[in-house]
């Protein structure tokens, strides 16, 4: 008797895309099963972030009554129908312990009643037909489709002379104790490495950073995955010249003599020169990426950006492996440094947007829409209703869109929250229908936003009686307008400080004669 399983779509992961995942194919009523190598679900979040402190906010006193409005501050939830299964329940910290995202997403799983397999990692995904996989126990399981949301769970090891000397951020010690009076060089410049250097300032003698390139900090880009401002005092320590440094520049090579390690530095802000320096630690914290090693050869995934990520179209599809799908943070290659893809608050929305992809193109479930009246007022509403309230095109900035459809009948149809990249290429597919024109709605930050001090008030100052939004450099409505996928126009609804875009001269009037 064989003990194969078979089922109609594998979820590999139960960590929070996993779970989503999960929970719209149950909602849907698509048989489907998850596996997951740990004893529970979320396990990654039991070992990091190492300091054990999120920087995903969780903000519980709004103001609003809106649930839509107040995933806006949510950074944690999964999108659920049980309002007792929001993470803000949880705990009231802004900014949470890992801890508390461990239970929560343990109650997610049980009290949805999610098909999951816990401590079954997989050891091979093949393909000789529909895929199999098998874990370390022998078991085999087979599926026509697979979503993969693993995560980025092998170290990211860069090419360094000696690199082997390096601690990882992975394992390294958290005991600030242990660095007692140590020169501590940390090799990256991201949130993890900075993390470490904030839990290691009292302790040590001095702690360098070094990595390539200028630093980019979040409150500046708006992509949150850059340096985040709570876990940057080090920058203070550096700027007020108590010893500790940051380094522009390339590691060269890491050798040990005794219990000493000697690093070259070239240093970008020196014409590369080149400087030897010695330490009493180094640690590694540059990131991690993608395990395609359980793949055969014949369903490996592609892989993208120095083979971190797994390379996918815009309907989250491998590009070399068709039904192998990805879902989580391994999806941020698609909008890789510029969007929230890789954060909870991105990708939730990504892997709604992904189960209706599915949807229609595995059991021919029209894309969720509502007929509009064909007029400018009637449009006008119905966008400025959308962008006054909507948590996904607010999250998933420039990423996600809502589409007014407008077919050869004349027939308007308001679609929401469809990739953009994904709509231009299903409308020319025909999968909405006979399109003949059509509008995208995104929430987006201006042009050179990323250039602008956003604390210099003289800074792209416009003057109130400007309606056209296109000097905005803060996140605004955009409304632009396709025909056969070549863009026509846009106009940029202007931005306003309590993201209110219902003022009638400033925002209605306008968006309304651009659509006349």
């Amino acid at each position: 008797m064989s003990s194969e399983v078979t089922t109609e779509t594998l979820v590999i992961g139960a960590g929070p895309a996993g779970l989503q995942a999960s929970y719209l194919l149950k909602q849907a009523g698509r048989e489907h099963l998850v596996l997951e190598s740990g004893a529970a679900a979320g396990t990654f979040f039991t070992r990091f972030p190492r300091h054990r402190q999120l920087i995903s906010i969780n903000k519980i006193y709004t103001g609003w009554d809106d649930p839509e409005l107040n995933l806006r501050v949510d950074w944690n939830s999964l999108l659920v129908d049980d309002p007792a299964l929001l993470f803000t329940g949880y705990t009231p910290r802004y900014f949470p312990h890992a801890d508390d995202m461990v239970r929560y997403l343990g109650d997610f799983a049980v009290k949805n009643d999610l098909p999951i397999r816990y401590d079954t990692r997989v050891a091979e995904v093949t393909r000789p037909d529909d895929f199999v996989v098998r874990d370390q126990h022998g078991g085999t399981y087979r599926a026509k489709r697979i979503i993969v949301a693993t995560g980025v769970s092998r170290q990211y090891v860069p090419d360094i002379e000696g690199v082997e000397h390096a601690e990882h951020y992975y394992d390294v010690s958290v005991d600030p104790q242990d660095f007692v009076n140590k020169k501590v060089l940390i090799i990256g410049r991201g949130n993890s490495a900075f993390e470490t250097a904030d839990a290691l300032m009292e302790t040590t003698s001095v702690i360098h950073l070094a990595g390539p390139g200028s630093l980019k900090l979040a409150w500046q880009t708006h992509f949150v995955g850059h340096l985040r401002a709570v876990n940057n005092n080090f920058l203070d320590t550096y700027q007020l010249k108590s010893q500790n440094a940051l380094l522009d520049g390339h590691i060269k090579g890491i050798r040990r003599d005794g219990d000493d390690f000697y690093v070259k530095v070239a240093f970008q802000r020196v014409d590369e020169i080149v400087k030897e320096i010695r330490y009493d630690r180094v640690i590694l914290a540059t990131g991690f990426r993608f395990d395609a090693s359980i793949f055969a050869p014949e369903c490996r995934p592609q892989l993208t950006i120095k083979d971190r990520f797994p390379d996918q179209t815009a309907a989250w599809e491998s590009v070399n492996v068709p039904d192998m799908f990805f879902a989580g943070t391994i999806t941020q290659m698609r909008d890789f440094k510029k969007s929230t893809s890789g954060f909870i608050h991105g990708f939730r929305y990504g892997v709604r947007a992904l189960h209706r992809i599915g949807e229609q193109r595995y059991h021919g479930v029209d894309w969720p829409s509502r007929t509009v009246e064909p007029t400018p007022d009637a449009v006008t509403e119905a966008i400025i209703e959308r962008v006054n309230r909507t948590s996904a095109l607010w999250q998933l900035f420039a990423f996600l869109a809502d589409a007014v459809l407008t077919s050869k009948d004349g027939t308007v149809r308001y679609v929401e929250e469809v990739p953009l990249a994904h709509l231009h290429e299903a409308v020319a597919r025909g999968e909405f229908g006979d399109v003949e024109s059509y509008l995208t709605v995104t929430l987006e930050y201006g042009a050179d936003h990323d250039k602008v001090n956003p604390f210099d008030i003289t800074a792209g100052r416009t003057s109130q009686e400007d309606t056209s939004g296109l000097d905005g450099r803060y996140l605004h409505p955009v409304v632009r307008r396709f025909r056969a996928g070549d863009l026509v126009d846009e106009h940029h609804v202007t931005e306003n400080l309590e993201n209110e875009w219902d003022s009638e001269k400033v925002h209605k009037a306008p968006l309304r004669e651009y659509l006349r």
